[in-house]
């Protein structure tokens, strides 16, 4: 059972990774990503998530070098964007991205999304990165089976971690069993369906039961997975409740309950069907 904040999963490779952190998607750059970040440090989140699309990572850097806490103690993930991929591009990308962080190293890189066409050749790209030491762990983001066989066929470097866009409307479980079977990590982005399931009623029930909230039920659900989860908030007493799941345990009915709220349905792009 994952009972603390600093609780992580090893990844493929033994990296150790926080099974809880912060997103920071469509958190704007400076006061209010520095701050989000500051708060969720101090509140004892140690992974972060940026990415270069979402334009704050000087913002995420800064935060990481006033929070006090040594860099060695955090976990920090961003991705390439998708105009950016392709061997070479790919190079300078996590250049400027490590440039703009302002860090040494990064502890896990991911292809934000499988471009058709580019995707095999900026995985070749990220394992040359892998190899050259500045990087802990590489990854990729909405990779559906297809494409990380695709990957697989081309390399022996497997994934570290694929995160997708996973909540009770979309619990994507063949995606779920084959990243176990890979020993891919599986983390979830919009963990909270961007708020779509916090007046569900069945969630509702649940929370009562714990006394918990509805957020709070879903998040436990992630982990009790086996799902890293990165939920998204910029208010201080938010990134507080949401990381306040380790003091109670959904019951194996709890888990059935939110399993059948599944309808396949997204709230992002689907991966097969996006115009890159």
């Amino acid at each position: 059972m994952i009972k603390h904040i600093s609780d992580q999963t090893v990844l493929n490779n033994g990296v150790k990774m926080p099974w809880f952190g912060l997103g920071v998607w469509r958190v704007e750059e400076g006061i209010e990503v520095i701050t989000s970040v500051k708060s969720a440090i101090a509140a004892g989140y140690r992974s972060i998530d940026t990415a270069a699309a979402y334009r704050n990572e000087e913002g995420v850097g800064q935060a990481i070098r006033e929070s006090g806490v040594p860099r060695e103690e955090l976990f920090i993930t961003t991705k390439l964007w998708n105009k950016d991929q392709g061997y070479e591009s790919t190079l300078k990308a996590f250049d400027d991205s490590m440039e703009k962080l302002g860090l040494d190293y990064l502890d896990l890189y991911l292809i934000h999304w499988p471009v058709k066409g580019k995707y095999r050749e900026t995985w070749r790209a990220f394992n040359k990165l892998y190899e050259g030491g500045k990087i802990k762990a590489i990854g990729v983001s909405n990779f559906q089976i297809h494409h990380l066989n695709d990957i697989l066929a081309d390399s022996d470097v497997v994934p570290a971690v694929n995160q997708v866009e996973y909540h009770p409307r979309l619990t994507q479980k063949p995606l779920l069993d084959f990243c176990k079977k890979k020993g891919i990590q599986l983390e979830a982005w919009s963990p909270l369906m961007q708020g779509m399931l916090l007046d569900q009623p069945e969630l509702m029930k649940i929370a009562e039961k714990h006394h918990k909230s509805v957020a709070q039920i879903i998040l436990r659900w992630d982990l009790q997975n086996g799902v890293v989860t990165i939920p998204k908030s910029v208010k201080e007493h938010r990134i507080i409740e949401n990381a306040d799941v380790f003091d109670f345990e959904l019951t194996a009915e709890d888990m059935a309950s939110i399993d059948q709220l599944n309808q396949d349905q997204r709230v992002g792009p689907d991966p097969d069907n996006f115009n890159f």
